[in-house]
């Protein structure tokens, strides 16, 4: 019975878009008084980065969000500590309090449901807004260092790390969805590319041709890591979903 469970979870996932959050497919029971499972992200067999989060959509608004987070748990060798949070009713999030182990299959179970992805060999990120860099490491070992401006005063990017939430051959930029008018001289509306999603609010890295002049000296962005052309598709080409950038001084 547990094996036809399994077999049955892992059909009705593997239609799950990449994306963390994104993607639905199939219904599946797993406690009791807990709404059916639509979607777990990362699904089976995605390999993904180290800081990736793990997220459980859930058929129906979750009444009792305490029991579903017990109902839940993320273990390689042994279980993994992370926190909680719920994006709305129906889709619970958990975020590794420390990184995944590198190169690992990662089991998730709600109650009796039980998914597996894998980790990559741990590809970082290290963008220093004071030197004006951006360094990528590959196992620890510093691969590529690039010029990199980041956010000016008042606009200034979020310190902290980030694990990449969306990958974006292009992508539009509007000035709106951060509340700034497109007549304002502050406005804008630009198409980018090569673009990694850092936080839900708009903060990405991305290619950004009108900025070269200022990448390695100084920060002219409203928020987001802008890179030169080449490095932001060498960069594309180079991370995952959950590869993890931290954003310092």
């Amino acid at each position: 019975m547990r094996n036809a469970i399994r077999l049955l979870f892992v059909a009705s996932t593997l239609a799950a878009a990449a994306a963390f959050g994104s993607g639905a497919a199939g219904a599946v029971l797993t406690a009791p008084n807990l709404p059916a499972v639509q979607a777990i992200t990362p699904g089976p067999g995605e390999k993904v980065g180290i800081a990736a989060p793990v997220r459980v959509r859930f058929t129906e608004p979750v009444a009792d969000r305490a029991r579903a987070e017990q109902a839940m748990s993320v273990r390689a060798e042994t279980a993994l500590a992370g926190h909680f949070s719920w994006v709305d009713d129906r889709q619970l999030t958990w975020t590794p309090a420390a990184y995944l182990p590198t190169s690992a299959p990662i089991t998730v179970s709600v109650g009796r449901l039980h998914t597996q992805f894998e980790t990559n060999g741990g590809t970082t990120a290290d963008a220093d807004m004071s030197a004006h860099t951006f360094t990528v490491f590959i196992g620890g070992v510093p691969v590529r260092t690039m010029p990199a401006s980041m956010g000016k005063s008042g606009w200034e990017t979020p310190t902290g790390t980030f694990p990449v939430l969306s990958h974006d051959r292009s992508v539009t930029f509007d000035s709106r969805t951060i509340g700034i008018p497109l007549s304002d001289p502050q406005g804008y509306l630009i198409q980018g590319e090569f673009a990694e999603r850092l936080t839900w609010g708009g903060v990405y890295v991305h290619s950004a041709p009108w900025s070269v002049d200022s990448q390695g000296n100084s920060n002219v962005s409203h928020g987001c890591i802008n890179l030169a052309p080449g490095d932001a598709e060498w960069y594309y080409d180079n991370v995952s979903l959950g590869d993890p950038v931290t954003v310092h001084w």
